[in-house]
């Protein structure tokens, strides 16, 4: 893998003649080797985090100088402190002794923008350990949550804002939120922001930062759009690529991944799932699916056979989704059964295997998917199970990524080469022997209270909708058909208190009256079809 530093273009004439030079700093051997503030290296070190990433030692000499800056990398690759640290070591602490003549004490210095809440709170947890020993205060802005904290966190004074567009907008709306003296601006998962829909939200927010400010926007894919971003709001940037331009983030995330695919039916996939999750060397475990409704019945059924599992989805409150994370980080369940709001940002170490329990949409999901394992340099597992009526869309996602299995082997939860391929021991059968049922599960997880108003912490709106792959998995529930995590049509967590399914308005009628065969009166009162 090559790592370029090429200077991004500022107009269309000047991008065709911009060339890519080497770069122009090799990686240093530590953090101290860079002007970073002492306390910042030693906090790092407390984790025994010592040595840049590539990304980060490309990015450190660029950012720590105040340019603007286009990173181009695939999650998990240390970006978060690439932008982080020039983030913090900019920005004036309590305990500094310039504090005192510091005229804007207590404003966020500083705004990082994630495109989901759980991206949000994994970059907040990254900079508040980076910072931990300079005092530095950080807070994490998100729908799902109670206001009142949050409005109370921002009273008493921060230093550094992490959040998601539409609780950043609405907080800022209420005057609770003060921008204008934010000099560093972090974009982070770009293309993911504007593929939710996030482009005019992203703009107003960049409206209220202070106009001098240094812009990082971060991202896997450069589209147009994220290009068009990049020109209209940021200054002379420079693009730092940490991947190989020939062999872009998808190749090299297919590569470094075992994969296997089998045409499954649906009234077997349970039995060969429990059989997989027995596999030797199966470590954690994220299972996807289409829906919200199949990723709950899944982590259900696992449970009733023996399994620690635990679902994630857009019908969970925050509280939950946190919760359900949390175990899955700390071993106390090694499967998690997701939607795709998982399948972007969040980076949990040592996850073994991923298996698609339905076929992706297209080829941009799968890789998405498969892409939770295999991180940092080691290896991982990918299993898909492809139903009857989904072999053409897999088909598609074969050609696109040159995979070679253009024709899934009709496979069974008794077929022999299920057993050889994964390392099945013959044994395994479609429970989890009671022997191995050593994990504490979900419930040794402490379920945070986190105020969600107008809806419990476990659930959201019900069934209203089961997209699970849209915009109401994000902060945001701008899905077309309104469905979402409790946010209602607006954006998550906002002042107005979310419906269910049973309460949504109805549309106005017309009061005309007429007479049905059971006598019964039709107009104002009747439910509407499909009710």
């Amino acid at each position: 893998m090559s790592d370029t530093l090429v200077p991004a273009a500022t107009s269309d004439e000047s991008a065709e003649a911009a060339a890519p030079s080497a770069a122009q700093t090799a990686p240093a051997g530590s953090f101290s080797d860079f002007p970073i503030h002492p306390e910042i290296v030693a906090a790092l070190a407390d984790h025994g985090i010592t040595s840049p990433f590539p990304i980060q030692a490309m990015t450190l000499p660029v950012a720590l100088s105040g340019h603007d800056i286009i990173g181009q990398a695939k999650t998990g690759t240390g970006k978060t402190l690439g932008f982080g640290i020039p983030l913090l070591n900019r920005v004036i602490s309590p305990q500094d002794e310039a504090w005192a003549g510091f005229r804007h004490q207590g404003k966020p210095q500083a705004l990082a923008v994630a495109p989901t809440r759980e991206l949000a709170v994994q970059v907040s947890a990254d900079l508040e350990r980076a910072g931990k020993r300079r005092g530095i205060r950080v807070l994490t802005i998100y729908g799902g949550r109670a206001f009142e904290p949050q409005i109370e966190a921002l009273q008493k004074g921060v230093e550094v804002v992490v959040g998601t567009p539409g609780r950043l907008i609405d907080l800022a709306k209420q005057g609770h939120l003060d921008l204008s003296h934010a000099k560093i601006v972090v974009l982070d998962e770009a293309d993911e922001m504007l593929d939710l829909g996030f482009l005019p939200d992203v703009e107003k927010l960049l409206a209220m930062t202070a106009a001098n400010r240094q812009t990082m926007l971060f991202s896997a894919t450069m589209p147009g759009a994220v290009v068009a971003l990049a020109r209209r709001y940021m200054s002379q940037p420079t693009h730092i690529r940490a991947m190989s331009e020939s062999e872009g983030d998808t190749s090299q995330t297919v590569k470094a991944i075992a994969q296997h695919v089998f045409r499954a039916h649906a009234m077997d996939k349970t039995e060969m799932l429990a059989r997989i999750l027995q596999a030797r060397g199966r470590g954690l475990t994220i299972i996807f699916s289409r829906t919200k409704r199949t990723a709950a019945k899944v982590a259900d059924d696992l449970i009733e056979r023996g399994f620690a599992a635990a679902p994630i989805h857009g019908d969970l409150g925050q509280g939950a989704r946190e919760q359900a994370l949390r175990a899955f980080r700390s071993g106390k369940v090694d499967i998690l059964v997701a939607t795709d709001v998982a399948a972007r940002g969040i980076d949990v170490e040592n996850v073994t295997h991923v298996i698609n329990y339905q076929c992706p949409e297209d080829e941009k999901t799968y890789v998405h998917r498969i892409g939770r394992t295999g991180r940092a340099g080691q290896k991982g597992v990918a299993v898909t199970f492809v139903d009857w009526d989904d072999v053409p869309r897999w088909g598609l996602i074969n050609k696109q990524l040159d995979l070679g299995i253009p024709a899934p082997e009709e496979t069974y939860s008794s077929s022999p080469h299920l057993y050889e391929e994964l390392d099945i021991p013959t044994e395994a059968k479609g429970r989890l022997p009671k022997s191995q049922q050593t994990r504490a599960g979900l419930g040794a997880e402490t379920l945070e209270d986190l105020g969600e108003t107008g809806k419990s912490a476990g659930r959201g709106r019900g069934r209203a909708g089961e997209g699970s792959h849209g915009r109401g998995e994000s902060d945001r529930g701008r899905g077309r058909s309104g469905h979402g995590s409790g946010q209602g049509s607006a954006r998550s967590g906002g002042d107005r208190t979310p419906r269910t399914e049973g309460d949504a308005p109805r549309p106005k009628r017309s009061r005309n009256r007429r007479r049905t065969r059971g006598g019964n009166a039709s107009g104002g009162n009747s439910a509407p079809s499909g009710d």
